[in-house]
């Protein structure tokens, strides 16, 4: 795979910079609020955590690989990494329903086990956000601006879907390559019988569009603030 780096601009690379060492730092209190607890209590329960925030990882890591290459991408390129995003996509707002796991545990306060999940809940949705802001921009270079929406809404209700057979049916993503024929059977028979699995339809719809939503209040604030410092110049 060949793919020249683009040349960013001195603003652009700055907010690029930005957003890593925020990303970093907010990334490492995550780490260290687990790693406290482990010490804490000489229980592994939430190491788990550290896992997902890596596949988490994954597709932001793919996605800014895929922003920072010049030009067009031949399709050869752009088809086979943004299949392999789609597919770790759902790990990213996956963490969000960790939160599942909060309860009173004896040996740590129930408030530092809340401000543990929210922060690692909380890297998972603004990897996952982060992620599709390069690929939405991807599409809206090729596309236009309906199209970058379109693909955006699509890729977060995919992604509540991935979430739903994750959390309930204990898939992951490894699971396309090691149990392709269970994974096939239950997606198709949700397809075919719709009526059949209510809530896995409830879960995609609510889930999509609440990420959604948030999505789109993430970057109208980007906007907002843009343009304020461009006023103020």
């Amino acid at each position: 795979m060949s793919m020249s780096v683009a040349t960013l601009s001195q603003p652009q690379l700055r907010q690029r910079l930005n957003l890593l060492l925020v990303l970093g730092a907010s990334l490492a209190l995550s780490v260290l609020l687990v790693t406290f607890r482990v010490f804490l209590t000489h229980k592994l329960t939430f190491v788990f955590l550290l896992w997902n925030l890596l596949l988490a990882l994954i597709p932001f890591g793919l996605s800014t690989m895929l922003g920072l290459s010049a030009g067009r991408l031949k399709a050869r390129v752009l088809l086979p990494v943004g299949a392999a995003w789609l597919l770790f996509f759902p790990n990213a707002p996956y963490i969000l329903t960790d939160l599942f796991h909060l309860e009173p545990r004896a040996g740590v306060p129930y408030w530092f086990d809340l401000a543990l999940l929210l922060s690692c809940a909380w890297n998972g949705l603004m990897l996952a956000y982060a992620s599709l802001t390069d690929m939405q921009q991807l599409v809206t270079r090729r596309l236009g601006w309906w199209a970058g929406w379109a693909f955006a809404a699509l890729a977060l209700l995919l992604s509540s879907f991935g979430i739903y057979l994750g959390r309930y049916l204990r898939f992951n993503s490894w699971d396309i390559l090691t149990n392709p024929i269970a994974l096939f059977y239950d997606i198709v028979s949700r397809l075919l019988h719709p009526t059949a699995h209510s809530g896995t339809w409830g879960v995609t719809l609510l889930y999509g569009v609440f990420l959604l939503l948030g999505y789109a209040t993430v970057r109208l604030l980007g906007r907002m603030g843009e343009e304020n410092l461009a006023d103020s110049h």
